[in-house]
């Protein structure tokens, strides 16, 4: 390891002396972070770090460390080598100067799982103490009308042509910095005047705008990720054309290239998408308009006020704008959804509530309602969304950037913007609910459906909301409460039929029994609680004892897996997985951690001849009070005592005596030796002055929590506990205790699930939509954290919750809940869910006896799917033309053809369902358009 001369010294002795000792560097690090952190604002530089590098740092200064994979946690062991230099080589893009200021990311890098963020003072004090690099500082930005702070990891990246020699170059800027800033960059780079000057916005290769040096953002003017901007220098004597100039003489941000027509919208109301107004008042059946300025055009705003499907309308793809596919994918759904279309292709504008707190000022509407309109013109040309993504950034911060999302968390958001932009309500009445008090569900759900109209009504309200039946049983008085609130959509659970086999080894915590390894089967979707009922059941595990779970990696304990609600899915097939056997009395008393050690006594390095290394798995009992030298022997004594070898007894047996039993000839090891040659600055053969090691049957060292210190144990020292009540011990065994003891027990434990002993491997059962609804509806206690308030009780209960379809709208959208998180990861459920395309019939699920919503029967008309792994996967969209009885794929820019029969995948994530209408002689029709406008 090279260690730089400024961040040691050496003693006189040899040895390296650092500038701050290991829990030193935590605790400041950590107080500067902490400070930092409070004190935030924008323009701040916070620097990203290598989770490689900082993970090293972590472990040699005793933090817990868990890395994350998307599928898995990797377990990192505890070690208390310094880190070398601060490498940052592995995030940033090969080739890249280490000492450049400009070093370049990766663009796949995710954070807490390749880099983390550190503040600029805990930056400066790392780099002073080990130095390395490169630096890689990003500046804290605002992001959204709520200027939300955020680090700007991946700053914008913009390739400059320069149209004279076609020449490229790309150049890295904040997408908070200005048209100046930009101007003031690009002439620095090509050693140009400023006034010489002129940038085109020169998306897919087209001129689009004339940017001028203004304080408009780059944000702001829609340039986007890795998009071309033109350089245009002006020729020696030439006189620029007055247009960019405002009366004043300033600069004008942005300069249309079409002549301005019309200053009227689709929806009658001002523009808002790039600054100034875009109208074109040709047909937009006309082939030259759709081959050439629909083309070129993005989502701006046009100025008819009422639109028709052209031909082949609602074929036309969306460009991709840097992982935008989740947002892609979730727009072509809505936009193919029969009530909106009709809806946004009529005049909207009275219906737009700009004043509207809890809208965004009908700017959402009026950007989604142009895009739409866009989408459904002739032609097949594809839209690049720049103006919908930057409307989009600025209402919902989570969604800037250019990170991949949650297609149905945006169609969360849009719908209910939507609604809140269109709703026809504009001054919201207060309405106090009254309890159900025993009256008829029919009346209370009634009620509660006009209290929800009389303050939301809009065209997402007419088309896309139901309401369901709330029931809350409190387990302890009986009290029951009963809701009816309204929905968008239903995210319902996947009920895994797959199962899971897992072997875990249990060990008796009072030495009374040999460890035992246990295979069970649990769901696959179960939690730590199921794997404990299963190894309890199996173990044949008394009413008075209890099992902790533990992970063992390099013989060590790695964590103990005690939070009894965690997935399953944290544990991986390959780890190896203990279950300690404890009295339940035992949780409130301290707990010893016995891990074993040996002696090498010769090695390939001769350097580490002498050496102790871990051996075995650790062993876990209890110690009764007080903790004293003596009561952790006879600890460590009762649990190896199962492992005593028959020859043990035969040797030292008395003879022909009466009670010549194992117990009573057993003797202490008073002839205890110490082992010598041990590496060099370990405490573990340094006899303290004063002390006898011959009272104690074992040589026991004491050590820390990450195992990096050794103290020897004598008689009648009392022993600290550390952190969560534990005193850990090093058990070193020597030539007596293997004489003594069978160690064999103690090795090779078994995996969780060695894959290679599948016997066969089965085709993954399918699961139907029918079974997910009816784990949506099944009756379930409430979780511990989400505890419901009793009014009789006076106290939180853990209520039991159940569900009931009661009102359906005409537009069903079901979530499947392919994504699971937890403490330690996330992961897909790639489970094929078998769903109908015609005819589902949800009657027997709506338990409204009055229900004049007409027949609960519906049809596909669209499919948002998501493809890979998460965090690295892929969306795209099936969706149906209603008119045409036709199915095409929307793979971003890429529209196909599709048969219906290949529409079922298991990718599919959210599915679009329409009501059918129902026949004056009762039987079921096309689509219904029922929504009001």
């Amino acid at each position: 390891m090279t260690i730089p001369d400024s961040m040691c010294s050496m003693m006189e002795n040899g040895s390296i002396e650092f500038p701050c000792t290991p829990e030193e560097e935590r605790r400041i690090i950590q107080e500067l972070t902490n400070k930092a952190e409070f004190n935030l604002k924008e323009g701040d530089l916070v620097y990203v770090i290598s989770t490689r590098w900082y993970t090293a740092w972590q472990r040699y200064t005793g933090q817990p460390v868990v890395a994350y994979t998307f599928d898995q946690p990797l377990a990192v062991p505890n070690t208390a080598e310094r880190p070398g230099p601060i490498d940052n080589s592995d995030i940033i893009v090969r080739g890249c100067d280490s000492d450049c200021d400009d070093a370049q990311l990766l663009r796949t890098l995710q954070e807490g799982l390749d880099y983390e963020l550190v503040p600029k003072e805990a930056w400066e004090k790392l780099f002073e103490w080990y130095k390395g690099g490169p630096a890689l500082p990003r500046k804290v930005i605002s992001v959204g009308d709520n200027k939300q702070l955020s680090v700007e990891v991946f700053p914008l990246c913009l390739n400059i042509i320069d149209s004279k020699d076609k020449s490229e170059k790309v150049l890295r800027l904040s997408k908070k910095a200005s048209l100046r800033k930009l101007y003031e960059r690009v002439c620095g780079l090509k050693g140009i005047v400023l006034e010489k000057a002129k940038i085109w916005d020169y998306f897919n290769k087209k001129k689009h705008t004339l940017l001028a040096a203004s304080d408009l953002t780059l944000e702001e003017s829609n340039l986007q990720m890795d998009q071309d901007i033109l350089l245009e220098v002006q020729a020696e004597g030439f006189q620029p054309p007055s247009f960019g100039m405002d009366s004043t003489g300033n600069n004008l941000a942005l300069v249309p290239v079409e002549p301005m027509r019309s200053s009227v919208t689709i929806a009658g109301g001002p523009t808002f998408s790039n600054g100034f107004s875009n109208g074109y008042t040709s047909s937009i059946h006309q082939q030259s308009s759709s081959s050439s300025t629909l083309g070129d055009m993005e989502d701006g705003y046009e100025n008819q006020r009422n639109t028709t499907k052209g031909e082949s309308g609602g074929l036309a793809g969306l460009q991709n704008l840097g992982n935008t596919c989740f947002m892609n994918s979730a727009l072509q759904c809505l936009v193919h959804t029969p009530p909106l279309a009709e809806y946004f292709l009529q005049d909207y504008s009275d219906e737009i509530n700009r004043h509207n707190p809890l809208g965004m000022h009908g700017e959402l509407a009026l950007v989604f309602g142009e895009l739409l309109r866009k989408l459904w013109s002739s032609g097949r040309t594809s839209v690049a969304p720049r103006a919908f993504k930057g409307k989009l950034g600025r209402f919902a911060p989570q969604f800037s950037g250019y990170n991949q999302h949650d297609s149905q968390e945006l169609l969360a958001f849009l719908l209910d913007g939507l609604h809140e932009d269109l709703n026809r309500v504009k001054q919201k009445p207060y309405i106090e609910t009254k309890d159900s008090d025993g009256r008829p569900d029919e009346e209370v759900a009634d009620e509660l459906w006009r209290y929800h109209k009389a303050r939301n009504d809009s065209v997402i309200v007419d088309v896309c909301q139901g309401q369901y039946k709330s029931t809350l049983c409190c387990p302890d008085c009986n009290k029951i409460s009963i809701t009816f609130d309204p929905f968008m959509y239903l995210s319902l659970p996947l009920p895994s039929t797959a199962t899971r086999i897992m072997t875990v080894t249990v060990f008796y915590g009072d030495g009374s029994g040999l460890p035992m390894p246990y295979t069970v089967t649990v769901s696959r979707d179960g939690c730590y609680k199921d794997l404990l009922q299963a190894l309890g059941t199996e173990s044949c595990l008394q009413s008075d004892e209890y099992l902790l779970l533990a992970e063992v990696y390099d013989h060590r304990i790695f964590r103990y897996l005690d939070n009894s609600s965690d997935q399953l899915h944290s544990i991986k097939d390959d780890e190896h997985i203990v279950a300690y056997r404890l009295p339940k009395r035992a949780a409130r008393l301290t707990k010893l951690e016995i891990c074993h050690r040996f002696l090498e006594k010769c090695s390939i390095d001769s350097s580490k001849a002498g050496e102790r290394k871990l051996f075995l798995t650790p062993l876990v009992t209890f110690l009764e009070e007080p903790a004293t030298g003596v009561n952790i022997d006879l600890a460590v004594d009762r649990m190896l005592s199962p492992l005593r070898r028959k020859s043990y007894f035969k040797t030292h047996d008395l003879g022909d005596g009466e009670n010549g039993s194992a117990s009573e000839v057993i003797e202490p090891g008073n002839n205890f030796s110490t082992q010598s040659g041990s590496i060099v600055k370990s405490a573990d053969d340094i006899e303290p002055e004063g002390s006898s090691r011959s009272e104690l049957s074992f040589h026991l060292c004491i050590t820390d929590e990450r195992g990096s210190s050794c103290r020897p144990i004598v008689n009648d020292t009392p022993i600290k506990h550390g952190t969560g009540g534990i005193v850990k011990v090093f058990l070193d065994w020597t030539d007596k205790e293997h004489e003594s003891f069978d160690p064999s027990y103690l090795k090779d434990l078994p995996e969780v699930h060695k894959s290679g002993l599948t016997v066969k491997k089965t085709k993954p059962e399918a699961i139907s939509l029918f079974s997910c609804l009816e784990a949506f509806l099944k009756e379930e206690p409430l979780g511990p954290d989400d505890m419901w308030y009793c009014p009789r009780c006076k106290e939180h209960r853990q209520a039991t919750k159940k569900l009931d379809l009661w009102r359906l709208p005409d537009i069903l959208v079901f979530h499947l809940k392919r994504f699971s998180y937890s403490r330690w990861l996330k992961n897909k459920i790639d489970t094929f869910v078998n769903f109908p395309i015609h005819n589902l019939d949800l009657s027997k699920y709506v338990k409204s006896k009055t229900a004049s919503d007409g027949a609960h029967v519906y049809e596909l008309f669209a499919v948002s799917n998501h493809y890979g792994s998460l965090g690295g996967g892929h969306y795209s969209a099936y969706c149906k033309l209603v008119d045409e009885n036709k199915w095409y794929h929307f793979d971003d820019s890429h529209v196909s053809s599709v048969a219906e029969s290949d529409i079922k995948t298991s990718a599919a994530y959210v599915l679009f369902y329409q009501r059918v209408k129902v026949q004056e002689n009762g039987t079921t029709g096309g689509p219904s358009h029922n929504h009001t406008s």
